[in-house]
């Protein structure tokens, strides 16, 4: 178990022909935290409760248990799951938080492009550090050893940004 603030995880490692006993181990287990909450008359949030198997694709393939009884709840096996603010895939690719840094990315650039245009280079430069480039460097140990095809979609949000902060900083010379 691993608690972070309000946050607790729980992993039960298995291998794939002991599964079941893993999820019945699972369970106790998150009935013992259950109890141990309601006496410190706090509550299991099963609406936020997430079960997720992690492995290769191999071994993931032949898994078939797909939800998971847990207290009073059925919960649905997640391919993904955010944990402080990463992105987690059953294979733990890293791809599930690509695609979500570049998605926010993409969107906050297309939100900012107006005010950019109108604002001076350092106000601009600042905009876009706290709205792109700090999603960009959030956890980005991570990326040490990802993929050439992942980095290269980081690299586009960046390469985007800068071209933003370009664009701008040359409206704003022009119209001074």
């Amino acid at each position: 178990m691993h608690q972070y603030a309000d946050d607790i995880q729980v992993n039960v490692c298995t291998t794939v022909d002991d599964a079941a006993s893993a999820v019945n181990r699972f369970a106790m287990c998150l009935a013992d935290i259950e109890a141990w909450l309601r006496a410190s008359r706090l509550r299991l949030n099963l609406t936020k409760t997430q079960v997720m198997w992690l492995g290769s694709s191999q071994q993931l393939a032949k898994l078939d248990i797909t939800h998971v009884r847990v207290l009073s709840s059925c919960l649905r096996v997640q391919d993904a799951a955010r944990d402080l603010g990463v992105v987690i895939n059953s294979q733990l690719s890293l791809s599930a938080h690509v695609a979500a840094v570049c998605r926010s990315g993409y969107y906050q650039l297309r939100q900012l492009r107006p005010a950019v245009r109108s604002l001076s280079e350092d106000a601009s430069k600042i905009y876009v550090q706290a709205f792109v480039s700090c999603r960009l460097d959030y956890c980005n140990s991570l990326f040490f050893s990802i993929s050439d095809g992942l980095m290269s979609r980081l690299q586009s949000v960046e390469n985007a940004t800068a071209r933003l902060q370009v664009t701008g900083t040359r409206r704003c010379a022009r119209t001074t």
